[in-house]
């Protein structure tokens, strides 16, 4: 199946942009009546047939159309710090984009070495992801934010700090107390982890501490093994 992204898609007919076009029809070499599915990011897949395989403006016409495709039964929200090394960010936001995952927040703490991302760029990324993976629901990417104000966003689901440092509750291993169908929003440190006072700040604002095992992860592997453990968690 090939996969099309179009947040602005609008049945029955649609044109593809440039790009999709030129790579529909050059790369793909579709023409009239051949098919390929768009979804919007939104839950909503279309099965669609090429009407014009033009190069540059791709005319396509919508044959049927699936709603909520492939809909996870819970609500994922990763609070991770950009790493120094922004490929292992980019890393992390394909791999969650491909488990299942539906905000990611860039979080700056008291230790983040990187402050800044180019949201573009990294939109690109879960884009990419989304249409490998054929996914229906498109992941949001917030702006860079603050911990503190992370830790006092209104949230209904549960909520939990991963950390390496002291607990000033016991700890939890993720995969235990997590219960299917749960939404969660997860806290994922930088490289070198939450302070104390982040933790504490965290706790008050009714996180639970987690561990997500015995192994020391770096911060992209231990946010991938905290997407992997509530999809395992759910299926």
């Amino acid at each position: 199946m090939q996969l099309f992204y179009a947040a602005d898609f609008s049945a029955p007919e649609y044109m593809l942009s440039e790009e999709e076009s030129r790579h529909a029809v050059k790369v793909l070499r579709l023409t009239e009546g051949d098919t390929l599915h768009i979804t919007d990011g939104r839950g909503s897949l279309y099965r669609c047939a090429v009407a014009s395989a033009h190069p540059k403006h791709c005319l396509v016409r919508v044959v049927e159309h699936f709603e909520e495709f492939e809909k996870l039964p819970y609500r994922l929200t990763m609070a991770v710090a950009p790493t120094k090394n922004i490929d292992r960010y980019e890393w992390f936001l394909e791999k969650a984009t491909e488990i299942g995952v539906d905000t990611v927040i860039p979080i700056i703490g008291e230790h983040s070495e990187r402050k800044v991302i180019k949201r573009e760029r990294e939109e690109k990324v879960i884009t990419a992801a989304v249409k490998q993976s054929l996914k229906a629901y498109h992941p949001r990417l917030t702006d860079v934010t603050p911990f503190a104000e992370v830790v006092r966003m209104e949230f209904s689901g549960r909520k939990f700090i991963a950390h390496c440092g002291e607990t000033f509750h016991e700890k939890s291993y993720l995969a235990s107390t997590l219960r299917k169908g749960e939404d969660a929003l997860i806290l994922i440190g930088p490289e070198g982890d939450f302070s104390p006072e982040e933790v504490e700040l965290a706790v008050v604002n009714g996180f639970e501490e987690i561990t997500l095992g015995k192994q020391r992860f770096r911060t992209e592997t231990a946010a991938v093994v905290a997407v992997d453990m509530v999809s395992i968690v759910n299926y």
